[in-house]
């Protein structure tokens, strides 16, 4: 056990710790340490305000202050650091984002390269030659509904000095759209379940140029990257292109490209495939 890696989990946006715990389980059952990580303001850090609750009440919710309020992308890096610090002492670590995690993730390995052994992007933001706010203007995204979370936005971001959303919601159009931006192949009752563990609040520091990948820290990390062939929040094109530039700026150690089959949240729910995958990466 002692030469296994840990694996540290980072959550993409409005999520948390609580989405890798089936995964976590089937990695312990194939004898694998992994723990997953609670950036600040999430979790049971989290705001979740009475408003938000049965009944709601939408102009309350749209008021009330939150904890993530004024959270930056230098805090999630320094807590993940703190997490990876400490697995360190465990033996090799292996640092595994999804979505928006990427961004904090690319962020760790530009400061604390040698706190990894390597790191996973699971269809996760590799912000390489643009910011993230600038791929979503790119051909790769034409597709993507910018609306789907619009739809559910409660409050001004910028009076709040964070982003709302109401994944509580009973509008039949913004639970349509949720479901078909990240997770159109799952059942009804497995996407509200999801869903149900969704927090309303995020930050709002998506990283400058700053934070894009870095050649001479992050580049000398062995890489994968973890396809989601039926994503349609980050959708296979843009994964490609983020993959197509990395490899450009770091040639001599490419990304080692997998695929799981399946949306946004798939693998999350259902992660048999991604815990064969890990184990994999492990015995390598």
């Amino acid at each position: 056990m002692q030469n296994l890696p840990t694996f540290v989990f980072v959550h993409g946006a409005f999520a948390n710790s609580f989405s890798f715990a089936p995964l976590q389980a089937e990695l312990a059952l194939l004898g694998h340490r992994s723990v997953a990580v609670d950036l600040p303001g999430h979790g049971f850090e989290a705001t979740f305000p009475a408003a938000y609750q049965a009944p709601q009440i939408l102009d309350a919710l749209a008021a009330e202050p939150g904890s993530i309020k004024g959270v930056t992308l230098a805090d999630n890096t320094a807590r993940v650091i703190e997490v990876l610090e400490r697995a360190k002492r465990n033996g090799p670590t292996v640092l595994v984002a999804h979505s928006r995690g990427g961004i904090t993730t690319t962020a760790v390995a530009n400061a604390r390269p040698e706190l990894i052994d390597r790191i996973v992007y699971v269809a996760a933001w590799c912000p390489v030659d643009l910011d993230v706010s600038g791929y979503y203007t790119q051909p790769e995204m034409a597709d993507v509904d910018a609306g789907a979370l619009a739809a559910a936005l409660v409050g001004n971001p910028a009076e709040l000095g964070l982003l709302r959303t109401n994944f509580r919601t009973a509008d039949p159009a913004a639970l349509a759209a949720f479901k078909q931006a990240l997770a159109a192949d799952l059942t009804d009752d497995e996407f509200r379940t999801f869903l149900n563990t969704f927090q309303p609040d995020e930050n709002l520091d998506a990283g400058t140029s700053a934070d894009r990948a870095q050649a001479t820290t992050w580049g000398r990390i062995p890489k994968t990257y973890v396809r989601l062939a039926a994503d349609a929040s980050v959708p296979l094109a843009v994964q490609d292109r983020m993959i197509r530039e990395a490899d450009a700026l770091t040639p001599g150690n490419r990304f080692d490209v997998r695929t799981l089959e399946g949306s946004h949240l798939r693998w999350l729910v259902h992660p048999k495939p991604a815990a064969e995958l890990f184990a994999d990466l492990a015995a390598r």
